[in-house]
């Protein structure tokens, strides 16, 4: 952010979209007062909570969609996502960003991974979200830091502390509760937990090299022949529900795009303003209100299996928080 004068609420969410895009494309920042250093961490804190709680929510926003059935909703979710995209690229003038990625083959290759990953997560998480799994899919976003913590060991080859090997065994026993104990194997909680954990791997490959515009952009990009195609088989077989069921379920389906983009851009301005480990605890926030909305709102139903299960993932997040949290204060100390 400039030095100049905080701007009203109205205008500080629209400049800091632009800015999430723009400040990319190598301008360089003004060096912040301490006081200013204090208003970008509130800043950055207020944007993160902010991408997690329009993320926990969204479950509701699809259910509104019906009778839009899954596949259909994914492929609208990723042709819209890339129309407000060149929408924003227009209105920041970040073309050029956007153009010199394309010339770089191994980041193209690697968005085109991207894009394979958040189109899978997308998927399993809509149905979940249609058939009554909401619950299910907050257990996968709860497995999510655990499943980070293990790739960092099979592919990055990192050493684990004590603690976090801990945490590593009580989610696996968790899983296996919940297998034993509610009687059925949870995939999509595996699945959506494996898919972004792979995904936020492919994302730290690509580094900074992408900002979050450029990268949804071309993941965007790469998946619209594939979206387009499920448009033509949802048309010629079932039929389009765009436009067939009223104004007001028009444009809720045609909002898919920015409900997509703004936490996406959200979470980049919050990101870059706080500590890891800020985000590390905000990021419990959209599995939260997940396991809220499905089991306070949508009356799914929680055995006592189920409950031991969660109560393990639970366990297994405290500990690995707490050793996060304890790790990033020593190497602090230690500096």
């Amino acid at each position: 952010m400039s030095p100049e004068p905080m701007p009203r609420p109205a205008e500080a969410g629209v400049e800091d979209l632009a800015e999430a895009a723009a400040s990319t494309a190598g301008i360089a920042l003004p060096t912040p007062t301490t006081d200013e250093s204090g208003r970008e961490r509130t800043l950055g804190t207020v944007y993160g909570l902010l991408a997690y709680l329009l993320w926990g929510f969204l479950p509701l926003y699809f259910l509104l969609l019906a009778p839009t059935g899954p596949f259909e909703l994914v492929a609208w979710r990723i042709v819209l996502s890339l129309v407000f995209c060149a929408l924003l690229l227009a209105v920041t003038r970040t073309w050029g960003r956007l153009f010199a990625v394309m010339r770089q083959r191994r980041l193209l290759w690697l968005t085109a991974l991207a894009g394979v990953l958040i189109y899978i997560n997308w998927q399993v998480f809509i149905i979940g979200a249609l058939s009554d799994h909401v619950i299910e899919t907050s257990l996968g976003y709860f497995i999510n830091p655990i499943v980070t913590v293990m790739l960092g060991v099979l592919v990055l080859h990192e050493r684990l502390r004590v603690t976090q090997w801990v945490a590593i065994g009580i989610a696996v026993a968790a899983v296996i509760v919940i297998i034993v104990g509610y009687g059925a194997f949870p995939w999509i909680a595996l699945t959506l937990a494996a898919s972004f954990g792979v995904y936020g791997l492919v994302k730290k490959q690509v580094g900074p090299s992408v900002d979050a515009v450029s990268g949804l952009t071309l993941e965007t990009l790469w998946l619209t022949p594939i979206a387009a195609i499920v448009l033509v088989v949802v048309a010629s077989t079932q039929g389009l529900t765009m436009g067939a069921n009223g104004w007001e379920h028009t444009v809720l389906l045609s909002l898919t795009g920015v409900i997509t983009a703004v936490p996406l851009l959200l979470f980049a301005a919050g990101a870059r303003r706080v500590s890891l480990t800020t985000i590390g605890l905000l990021q419990f926030a959209a599995p939260i209100l997940q396991f809220l909305v499905g089991w306070l709102v949508l009356g799914e139903p929680m055995p006592a299996g189920r409950w031991i299960g969660f109560g393990l993932v639970w366990i297994a997040l405290i500990v690995l928080t707490v050793d996060s949290v304890v790790h990033a204060r020593r190497e602090r100390a230690a500096r």
